[in-house]
């Protein structure tokens, strides 16, 4: 789900103690939350997205849950997965390190829409299409989610170097994963099929 990112410069690691072995989160919901962002922040830390203004990358993953909590979902495992749904696939972190900081449903929410980057992008495309039906419903959420903010900055600031074709099929790819996901949230997919709307037009 990370396609949209570059790496910034090497930095110091921030003094989290993500370093170290983890340990649970703390119960309270809130805390869980605030534990993951915090998490996903220094794991994110050195990465931009590819948008012409290479905004941070935590901005993705905070617009995710975000996205879901105004929509009325309060689910701490949800948000948390949101806000962590890119760390194993575009960071050095495993789903070990997920479950063993915040937990198993966390971490399995994690990997069901993680995409196994040992593959070609055309066969990990491929896959969400063909797993997008099976997933549990917070994963959904959280796809479909990804999905709504990924179209959303492919219109207010595309990936520096793609071309109208690229954005263009990105659209149609997008809308072919969320279409057997139909169902779980009729508020989210009507804002998915907004930004869908805003596909940019075919020159000529």
């Amino acid at each position: 789900m990370g396609e949209h990112y570059v790496r910034g410069p090497g930095g110091a690691r921030a003094a989290l103690g993500y370093n170290e072995p983890m340990t649970p989160t703390p119960a309270e919901p809130i805390s869980r939350v605030l534990s993951a962002a915090t998490f996903a922040a220094e794991r994110h830390r050195d990465q931009r997205r590819k948008g012409k203004d290479a905004s941070p990358y935590i901005n993705h993953p905070l617009a995710l849950a975000s996205l879901l909590a105004e929509r009325g979902e309060r689910d701490p495992a949800l948000l948390m997965a949101a806000l962590l749904h890119d760390t194993v696939e575009d960071t050095a972190t495993s789903f070990e390190d997920i479950e063993r900081a915040f937990g198993k449903e966390v971490a399995d929410i994690v990997r069901e829409v993680t995409d196994d980057k040992t593959l070609p992008q055309a066969e990990r495309k491929r896959l969400q299409i063909e797993h997008a039906a099976h997933l549990s419903r917070p994963a959904k959420l959280v796809k479909l989610a990804d999905k709504i903010c990924n179209l959303h900055d492919m219109v207010v600031s595309p990936p520096t170097g793609w071309s109208l074709e690229r954005r263009r099929e990105y659209f149609d790819w997008a809308k072919a994963v969320v279409d057997p996901m139909r169902g779980v949230s009729a508020e989210l997919e009507a804002l998915f099929d907004r930004e869908y709307r805003r596909k940019p037009a075919a020159s000529g």
